[in-house]
């Protein structure tokens, strides 16, 4: 930050701090200065008109594929992070599956250097639960936590071996890293290709039935209960997954959970048109699903929202939809996604959906950021929430364009977002 900065005249939502309110917000030296009404600017600072817009904590993303090293014909540092600038988005954990896997701090240290070097927010490495994906030996976790790590994970490669899974979880205690998982029982999910149900059969699609999910997040949160491990279960999108979380967190589980904003945005009727770009893992589920996930959003048993950003080249999603890879991508469209699809029909409130996309990943990761109080960094997203703007595929800063969004007219145009002070 080369200098002071006044935002003057937002509406600023800090839920960690308990703020909704139109208050000015002084930055000063990279951090947050002053909040309070009618501040004075100084000859040095430099100010901001925020009228009519909402100024709030950088938005966080926990479960994003950066996909380096190795694929970078997909995504890049560079362009992975400048799409999750204009999302909103001032930090996000990177997932593990790239070629090589994050499993040793060389990987861990080499994405770090390269955010550094072409990086427009803040990451947060994930480092694999095993060495090369393979649920044979457990990473050396200790080392890869000092190398910069904030979690392990085997993520698109889940877990089948419970005693494996046991052993992972007790290490992942010992050293004080939460386990990030990807929960699906492959032996029913092997082949399948979108949501089982009435529209796989219409189009003559093998499905992923949700004991899919649902058998393996029981397993799961069972071990945690036994190993007193913190984990963090990815992509939730069934009732049944919702009612297990709920059922484990009133007996005491440190379980922490994350809903997709494709998962409450759309359902298997999507997939009628064979378009690979609605192709994803878990799949797109029903509306009772649906509805089920959003109740988890309001009575906290879904702790927040995440992307699962997953490029893919071009020419990788134009094939039949069975041979298309599984993903989309989301950090530009998940917060309009959020007020579209959870504010507006007055599922939740606004400060809510901040929450889901602020604090409350910040938690579950147990990184830093998700608040604006004074002598924080000033990690800020700053954005118009009755703004319309139509979604392009075409313009979006992600290296890769598979989303199923292209042409939806979305809420909430990001306006400005800082990172340490510096506009971004």
């Amino acid at each position: 930050m080369n200098g002071n900065l006044l935002i003057k005249g937002g509406r600023l939502i800090d839920p960690a701090n308990g703020i909704d309110d139109q208050l000015d917000l002084l930055v000063q030296d990279g951090k947050v200065g002053r909040i309070g009404k009618d501040l004075p600017a100084a000859e040095s600072t430099e100010t901001m008109d925020a009228s009519g817009r909402v100024v709030c904590p950088g938005l966080i993303d926990v479960h994003v594929h950066l996909r380096v090293p190795g694929q970078e014909h997909k995504e890049t540092i560079a362009t992975g992070t400048l799409a999750a600038v204009r999302g909103g988005f001032t930090a996000v954990c990177c997932m593990p599956n790239t070629s090589p896997p994050l499993h040793s701090r060389a990987e861990i240290e080499h994405v770090l250097r390269r955010n550094q070097e072409e990086g427009h927010c803040r990451v947060y490495p994930v480092a694999a639960a095993s060495r090369d994906l393979k649920h044979e030996t457990l990473v050396e976790m200790a080392d890869v936590k000092e190398a910069g790590a904030v979690a392990v994970c085997d993520d698109a490669y889940p877990i089948q071996n419970p005693g494996f899974l046991r052993r992972m979880m007790y290490y992942a205690t010992m050293v004080d890293l939460p386990v990030v998982l990807h929960c699906e029982d492959k032996g029913l999910s092997d082949g399948g290709v979108m949501n089982e149900g009435y529209v796989a059969t219409l189009l003559g699609l093998k499905g992923i039935p949700r004991t899919s999910q649902e058998i393996a997040v029981s397993r799961s949160l069972r071990l945690a209960q036994e190993t007193n491990c913190r984990i963090h279960i990815q992509h939730v999108s069934t009732r049944g997954e919702v009612e297990l979380i709920q059922e484990a967190k009133s007996r005491g589980t440190r379980v922490t959970t994350e809903v997709c904003p494709h998962h409450f945005s759309m359902t298997d009727e999507a997939c009628i048109t064979y378009d690979s770009n609605t192709k994803m893992n878990p799949p797109l589920r029903t509306q009772d699903d649906v509805d089920a996930v959003i109740e988890g959003l309001k009575d906290g048993t879904i702790d927040c929202i995440a992307t699962d950003h997953a490029p893919h080249a071009l020419e990788e999603k134009e094939v039949e939809f069975d041979a298309a890879p599984f993903g989309i991508v989301g950090l530009e469209t998940a917060l309009g996604l959020s007020v579209c699809k959870l504010v507006d029909p007055g599922h939740l409130t606004l400060p809510e959906v901040i929450a889901k996309l602020t604090a409350e990943p910040a938690k579950c990761m147990g990184i830093p950021g998700g608040s604006l109080g004074l002598g924080d960094p000033a990690d800020i997203t700053i954005f118009n929430p009755n703004s319309r703007w139509t979604v392009d595929a075409g313009k979006l800063s992600s290296l890769s364009k598979n989303m199923p969004f292209h042409g939806w007219e979305l809420p909430a145009h990001i306006h400005a977002v800082l990172v340490e002070g510096s506009r971004v």
